[in-house]
């Protein structure tokens, strides 16, 4: 173990987890830090030193960065469309825990401070169109993000660009563009599409209705990004000069039909939808242009959505069996 501590806040979360069980793979020390009891973390990791506190709290931030060098701001109240479209101001309290984690950060001399941005950061306006033109970096601007979590996540951005320029502190930022995988929520209201659409699939198959409900009509598009792609990207944009903003997403575009029939391949079944138009199912359409972290890192997300969509269809299948069975 090395003697620098680095903090990952959020750590109990889905990608908390799995970055900090890469970085102790690496050799790191390292103190995860959620909210939650320890028995809801996601992945609680034996050698990190796991805490719970509530990051809302500044003097909870001091506690949390206590000897650290660096810090990954991960933590935040959100979920997927179903959970921001309907609880906004919960969304927007994560303010108070990016800011008070950057004055505690500042305080504590951290050397390196990452912000897990989103890419609901960008204008609502340039979304429109199922057939979207990928989101270059600049589309943030003018103003005019996801009601509710975009704005914060695009205030909180504007956040560490000034606790650079006035404080010194060298701050990262990644706009996340829909991650997903094994570990994550599967269930309970705050899961995004692609894990929505595995259970959904694993219940039809289970109860033999041969039923799927699609939120919208289905032609809505995305990209989805596997969490293997996401923590490295993550540690790499941390390493880096980059110093705005930058997309951290999949460029594979696909509709949510084409999400149902890649599970329902998986599976080897065939689902009759019943599209919700009354139900949530944010921007017509969005991608990310990969063009700018190609350019300064030689590299980008690259795990086809297939391969990472059958080992989450997989975890999720064994969640659901065990389940079930009252484990």
């Amino acid at each position: 173990m090395t003697d620098n501590v680095i903090v990952v806040a959020g750590g109990g979360g889905f990608i908390g987890g799995h970055l900090v069980a890469d970085l102790l793979r690496q050799g790191t020390r390292v103190r995860a830090i959620d909210i939650k009891p320890l028995d809801e973390w996601y992945q609680v990791l034996p050698n990190a030193e796991s805490v719970v506190a509530d990051l809302k709290l500044l003097h909870e931030c001091r506690r949390a960065c206590e000897g650290a060098t660096e810090v990954y701001q991960l933590a935040a109240d959100m979920g997927g469309m179903g959970f921001i479209e309907h609880h906004k101001a919960l969304c927007m309290l994560s303010v108070l825990t990016n800011t008070h984690m950057l004055v505690a950060a500042r305080d504590a001399a951290v050397q390196r401070f990452f912000y897990s941005s989103s890419a609901c950061a960008y204008n609502v306006l340039k979304q429109q169109d199922s057939n979207v033109t990928a989101l270059k970096e600049e589309d943030a601007y003018p103003a005019m993000p996801e009601d509710g979590y975009g704005w914060e996540k695009l205030f909180s951005e504007r956040m560490c660009r000034h606790f650079r320029e006035d404080f010194a502190l060298e701050t990262r930022m990644a706009r996340y563009h829909n991650v997903y995988g094994p570990e994550g929520t599967w269930d309970g209201g705050r899961e995004k599409a692609p894990a929505a659409i595995c259970r959904k699939v694993i219940e039809a198959v289970a109860s033999g209705r041969h039923v799927i409900d699609v939120w919208g009509n289905g032609e809505q598009t995305r990209s989805f990004m596997y969490i293997d792609d996401c923590i490295q990207g993550t540690q790499s944009i941390m390493r880096s000069d980059i110093r705005e903003p930058i997309n951290l997403g999949s460029s594979e575009l696909v509709s949510i039909n084409q999400l149902v029939d890649i599970v329902e391949e998986i599976a080897d079944v065939r689902l009759t939808r019943n599209y919700q138009l009354d139900a949530p199912k944010g921007v017509n359409g969005r991608n990310s242009d990969n063009s700018m972290i190609r350019e300064l890192l030689g590299w980008e997300p690259s795990i086809r959505l297939r391969d990472g969509m059958e080992r989450t269809y997989h975890w999720i299948a064994a969640q659901y069996g065990r389940t079930l069975a009252g484990r």
